[in-house]
């Protein structure tokens, strides 16, 4: 028998999968309707428009199952809720690089993840390799542009 993984996700990763949900389902008649209408113009085989507008339905069923089953899995984790000294999933770190320069990450759940605000996912290279580290310890990893290493500095759970 298959296990199910859960998916760990914080509160707004979660509210931001129904939102998207909702759209998608709210989107839903208007591409059934662009459909009729395409339908409606006569020979499918020819008809871009009835090409297109089946294409898009696709996409929306297929997103919407794929948003359900995140949402199925979802084990949302409020890192309020979470203390102690090692990294763990919903920890904000801040870290050292090569050049004693700070850098601060959230680690988050693979849907929430964007690099550019300072959210990467725990399953991400540098994710995985600072879960169970502790305040002092090195992190070394590597990423597409090679190697880095970091210093864990501080810990903390906002």
């Amino acid at each position: 028998m298959a296990t199910v993984e859960k998916m760990p996700m914080l509160q707004e990763g979660y509210e931001k999968l129904n939102a998207d949900l909702k759209r998608l389902k709210e989107e839903r008649p208007q591409v059934v309707d662009a459909i009729e209408e395409a339908r409606a113009h006569g020979d499918l085989s020819e008809n871009a428009e009835y090409h297109a507008a089946k294409e898009r339905q696709g996409q929306i069923e297929a997103s919407i199952a794929d948003i359900e089953d995140k949402l199925s899995r979802a084990q949302i984790i409020d890192p309020r809720d979470l203390s102690g000294d090692k990294i763990v999933f919903g920890a904000t770190v801040t870290l050292l690089d090569e050049d004693d320069k700070p850098v601060r990450y959230q680690i988050v759940g693979q849907t929430e993840a964007d690099a550019k605000t300072g959210r990467i996912s725990y399953n991400s290279p540098l994710g995985r390799a600072l879960i169970g580290r502790r305040v002092d310890d090195e992190v070394e990893v590597t990423v597409p542009s090679g190697d880095r290493y970091y210093l864990v500095s501080k810990i903390e759970f906002v």
